[in-house]
């Protein structure tokens, strides 16, 4: 078959685009570049330097494609509460467009990459059956998102599927963006001798899920006839965390003995968010195979071998007030 990901040179997109490729897909993709790396990109897929807000590039480039997993995203929860209408373009009406363009050319399924956050402030584990309670503006637009899809598949009669990954980790993520990505951005602190930045005080808990387990669920998604229709959290759930363990736990791995700084929290962050994972158990027969220090010392190794990074502060603050974090403000990451 021929499958299309969106976002082919970010983190997420490229591990999809090399596991459909080695169970010998054609795989074409495309990518405007804002969030990934021209590194990242795989010879071997047929690639198109286009935004996924350009409809009719997008159908273009569709054309002839039977999967389109839409993985590309502006991946900003946080930043979404003070930028948003840069975040919120980029999710929902890139997926519109995006949708668009794969019902344009009449393929047969389209995989949807939505996020934890459409859970918002739920008693954890967080579970499909649960209604989308979202509390920012990222995650109503993943949500927005996702609805979509379900009306345009009953309209024209195309299957989907919509995954739900919760904090994936691992190589080929950027680890210098300074507004996602916390693992990667304490290992890349730490690394250049500077220790984790904590917003409030680090008892918010979370799992992370090393890309691996992540893209053997995203595979079932896409290429399971007997899956459709269905929304799917992906990853593990049995080594849930705090952000000070975890801060701790990348100190320890990188060698690194200073405490962390802690500033304010940061507005309508989730305290406790973690998925359960028994859906994808029942309907995978989903097992973890890595570990969250396995994760870790993977990430590590990962940014070791490219090199530390600066932090680079690509999306512009389109409101700054008291509410805004200086780190942000200051770039003080």
């Amino acid at each position: 078959m021929k499958i299309f990901i969106t976002g082919v040179t970010g983190f997420l997109g490229r591990h999809l685009a090399l596991r459909m490729l080695k169970l010998g897909h054609e795989v074409a993709g495309n990518d405007n570049y804002i969030g990934s790396a021209k590194s990242n990109l795989l010879k071997e897929i047929d690639f198109y330097e286009i935004d996924c807000l350009d409809l009719e590039e997008m159908t273009k480039a569709t054309k002839g494609c039977d999967i389109v997993y839409h993985a590309a995203a502006m991946a900003h929860e946080g930043l979404s509460v003070f930028a948003p209408y840069y975040i919120t373009n980029n999710i929902f009406q890139a997926s519109v467009s995006t949708f668009t363009a794969a019902i344009r050319n009449n393929v047969k399924r389209i995989v949807f990459c939505s996020s934890m956050a459409r859970y918002g402030k739920q008693n954890p584990p967080f579970h499909e059956g649960m209604a989308p309670n979202p509390v920012d503006p990222y995650a109503i637009a993943k949500v927005a998102a996702e609805n979509c899809l379900k009306i345009l598949a009953e309209v024209n009669k195309f299957e989907y599927n919509i995954a739900v990954p919760h904090n994936i980790v691992g190589p080929y993520q950027k680890y210098d963006d300074p507004f996602r990505n916390v693992m990667s951005i304490f290992i890349n602190r730490n690394l250049m001798g500077k220790p984790a930045i904590i917003y409030g005080d680090g008892s918010q808990k979370r799992c992370f899920s090393y890309i691996d387990d992540v893209i053997e669920c995203m595979e079932q998604l896409a290429l399971n006839d007997k899956i459709n229709s269905e929304i799917v959290n992906v990853g593990p759930d049995e080594e849930e965390i705090s952000v000070l363990e975890l801060a701790k736990m990348c100190a320890n791995v990188t060698g690194y003995n200073g405490e962390p700084i802690f500033l304010k929290d940061r507005p309508q962050e989730v305290k406790v968010a973690t998925c359960s994972s028994d859906k994808a158990r029942k309907l995978f027969n989903y097992k973890t195979k890595t570990t969250l220090r396995e994760s870790i010392i993977k990430t590590k190794e990962y940014i070791i071998e490219n090199g530390v990074k600066d932090f680079v502060y690509h999306i512009p603050l389109e409101i700054i007030n008291d509410k805004t974090p200086e780190t942000w403000v200051k770039k003080l990451i």
